[in-house]
Parts: structure tokens; sequence; C-alpha cells
């Protein structure tokens, strides 16, 4: 059965977006990237990994999943981010057809459950923290780009509620000279 995966940067202080939804201080180059394009080429909006000749289509991933606030971080720049992925934006609001993106208010719950018992590849949880929250009892895996900055509030990684504790054990880990780790932790 397929793996939801919650594949995302994170600061030291746990949020994954500044308190305006900002990400621009997390290190887009560096040593760190050889290791992200190499394992997580998928991950990378389609537009980028064409222009920087990065083949896409070995990824662990054929799905990914967000919330509106991140699918808008995208905006205007592109209505379509991950062309090469299925794309499933969770919002309320209305949107106007875009090809490869499912808009949808179904609840993300049953929508999780329905895509892992589909044949197919890895889901990706891009963000954000308040839909991490609805799938915490859906994530198989986390993969953390622990990043070496403070934001000191923003969104974090998991939006505060309730949820039960639940325990990971580490699977891998890679530190890089950008002070960049890379850490899996997968559901016990």
């Amino acid at each position: 059965m397929r793996e939801l995966v919650y594949y995302v940067a994170v600061s030291l202080d746990g949020y994954i977006a500044g308190p305006d939804g900002q990400f621009d201080a997390f290190l887009m180059e560096g040593d760190h990237m050889d290791g992200i394009n190499d394992r997580f080429a998928d991950t990378i909006p389609t537009d980028h990994a064409a222009a920087l000749g990065i083949d896409q289509s070995a990824g662990i991933f054929d799905t990914v999943l967000m919330g509106a606030s991140t699918y808008a971080a995208g905006l205007p720049e592109t209505t379509s981010p991950y062309r090469h992925l299925d794309q499933y934006v969770f919002t309320h609001r209305r949107h106007d057809p875009v090809d490869g993106v499912t808009f949808t208010d179904r609840d993300p719950v049953e929508v999780v459950h329905e895509l892992k018992h589909a044949g197919g590849k890895d889901i990706w949880l891009c963000g954000g923290g308040n839909l991490a929250m609805q799938l915490s009892d859906e994530i198989d895996r986390f993969i953390l780009k622990r990043q070496p900055v403070l934001f000191g509030s923003g969104i974090p990684l998991m939006a505060p509620g309730r949820y039960a504790p639940r325990r990971f054990r580490r699977v891998s880990g890679r530190d890089f000279e950008t002070g960049v780790s890379i850490v899996e932790y997968a559901a016990s």
C-alpha cells in the first residue's frame, strides 16, 4: 500500500514558514541541494526542474497534497506547480479549474484513504501545518529538511490540535556542510 510522506523544510524552532508565510530564509543553495535533487527530484516544481535539467521520472511520489496557502505560495508564477504529479489542494474556496489540479473541500482523511488503496507511488504531503494536523494519524513517514534558521513564530510543522501521541523511529539522517540535515522517520 502507498504511504503518506510528510516531506518538508522546517526551522530549528519547528516552523515550515515564517510569521507571514515566508520561506525565503530557508537555504536554497549549497551542498544539501544535490542530496535533494538526487533523491527527491519529484518534489521540485516542474518548471524549476526543467530549467535546471533535472530528470523527475524516477521519483518516489506520483501525488502531492497541499493546503490552499501552500498552493497559493506558487501563484501567480504558475497555477500548476507540480504538473508531473497528481495535485490535490484542500480548500473551501472556489477555484477555477486548472489542468492537473484537483481542488476539494472533502475530508482529507477520506481522500488519503482512497489514494492509499489506489495503485501508484507514495503520496507527498507538501504542507501546510493545518493539513498535517488533520492527517496526523495517516502520516506513515516524515522526511524533514531541518534548516539552520529560527523564525520565532509562523506556520508550525503541525498545527495545534487533538491527535494521539505516536512514535516514529529514525530511519536515516544526513548532515550537510550548509548546516541542513535531512532526517527520515517512519511510524513504529
